[in-house]
């Protein structure tokens, strides 16, 4: 078993039960129902064999139960004496488990994660239509899962099928995850419990990587050492595709760690981190394969680490969730203008850059997103309600302590005529994981280098 299988601590179970309460709570303030939520399903790799299995994370952060074929049910119209929150999932299996692993089955499972029934998966069909019928509303991910929503179906018809002796069906049926959404969006101490570790196991990472990369390596030797490090921290996976990007492969905002060499002179862009118990973590940084900044190169990166400086600044409670974007464009807009790389005869000054994103081919994406148990974690990034802005948007939502989010502006100056020839073929992003405080945000990534001196100097060391 590894730590999201051994037995819960109960600290832990007390975080889900109080999670499933407030969920409940919710669902009684809109009349009742019945809400249900399955886990991620087994998906087939080749032939006989299977993805690694990752849990749905609005499931996890529900029940903290790890295994497949797993079904929360919610039931908030439960009288006094019934349950109200039920888990389904496999039965204990000493074959299965000789080949597969651990099972906790029903009791097991109800003892280790403080629900108040557990049932096997297999009775799923044979019980929901009970539990929905007479129940004023079903609630569910909607049109989420095409399986899902054929299951609903096949209820809804079982219990209909009753009508004639008075049992009658939910009247309507509401999307679940918008609930779920907002709650995810504001972090408790035991989410940044998990965060800051996951963290710090990724800042690792990427100080091993800066000191093991020399010139002659390939992407994935470099990607290699990021990979060991996690595991042998305890992370589970890598949270995403790691990106490793040698020269001008670090203008490519996706590039995934390939067999390019890393060449005296080039930069080496690292958007890597992992995941560990269900958390996420998210770093970019990026660093001379050789150990040096050429001039032009520091020149930029110093840009893009004032730009995130900006933004960091920007980022505390009572602000919209673009003002660290807005803040940082300006600093790279006139960074931009300064280096030459875009012309002040033909762009003009820096609020027509803005008003033109002009900065555009250089800086084409925004400067941070939610983070949590997704490395793009759940929740709107806009108010539900208000004026619309002059382009129909709604407002930008306010941030508050215990929200979670990156930031990481970037400048990627690909080999152009009207670029200056010291610049081709930069790309550059500094990226680290905020969590918001009551006065400002902490920085929770810092345990490696940002700055071009400090990581210079951790190279050296190597």
């Amino acid at each position: 078993m590894n730590s999201l299988t051994e037995l819960v601590q109960p600290i832990a179970v007390g975080v889900y039960r109080a999670r499933r309460e407030r969920v409940l709570a919710a669902l009684r303030a809109q009349g009742g129902g019945v809400a249900i939520l399955p886990t991620a399903p087994e998906v087939m790799r080749n032939r006989d064999t299977d993805y690694p299995f990752r849990h749905d994370s609005y499931f996890y952060y529900l029940t903290g139960f790890n295994e497949p074929e797993a079904v929360l049910v919610l039931d908030a119209d439960a009288q006094d004496g019934e349950p109200a929150s039920i888990l389904f999932c496999r039965e204990k299996n000493a074959e299965r488990e000789t080949w597969e692993g651990f099972r906790f089955g029903p009791e097991g499972a109800l003892d280790a994660f403080g629900l108040d029934a557990a049932l096997p998966v297999a009775a799923l069909d044979d019980e929901m239509p009970r539990l929905i019928a007479d129940s004023p509303a079903l609630h569910y991910a909607l049109g989420t899962s095409a399986e899902l929503d054929a299951q609903v179906r096949g209820w809804l018809a079982a219990v209909r099928a009753q009508g004639r002796s008075g049992v009658r069906a939910p009247a309507t049926v509401h999307h679940l995850l918008p609930l779920l959404d907002e709650m995810r969006l504001v972090k408790d101490e035991h989410e940044i419990g998990i965060m800051r570790r996951a963290a710090s196991i990724s800042a690792e990472a990427h100080r091993r990587a800066m000191q093991a990369c020399r010139p002659g390596m390939r992407e994935f030797e470099i990607e290699a050492e990021l990979l060991y490090t996690f595991r042998r921290h305890g992370a589970q996976a890598p949270a995403y595709g790691s990106i490793v990007a040698a020269g001008a492969n670090a203008c490519v905002l996706h590039y995934p760690a390939g067999n390019a060499i890393a060449r005296e002179g080039d930069l080496i862009l690292i958007d890597a981190a992992c995941e560990l118990d269900g958390y996420a973590s998210d770093i970019t940084r990026t660093f001379p394969a050789g150990g040096r900044f050429t001039p032009a190169q520091r020149e930029l990166y110093d840009i893009v680490l004032a730009a995130q400086a900006a933004a960091v600044e920007a980022t505390r409670p009572g602000v919209s969730f673009d003002a660290p974007h807005q803040a940082a464009l300006k600093v790279l807009s006139q960074g931009l203008l300064d280096t030459g790389i875009l012309d002040k005869t033909k762009v003009g000054t820096l609020d027509d850059v803005l008003a033109q994103r002009a900065y555009a081919p250089f800086y084409m994406h925004r400067t941070g997103h939610w983070i949590g148990m997704d490395v793009h974690d759940a929740g709107e990034y806009r108010e539900a309600g208000g004026p619309l802005d002059e382009q129909g948007a709604r407002p930008w939502r306010t941030l508050l302590p215990g929200m979670a989010l990156t930031i990481e502006p970037g400048l990627y100056v690909r080999a152009s005529a009207d670029v200056p020839e010291r610049y081709w073929d930069i790309g550059i992003r500094i990226e680290d994981d905020a969590i918001l405080t009551d006065t400002g945000c902490e920085l929770i990534t810092r345990e490696v280098p940002v700055a071009a001196d400090e990581i210079e100097a951790l190279m050296r060391a190597s």
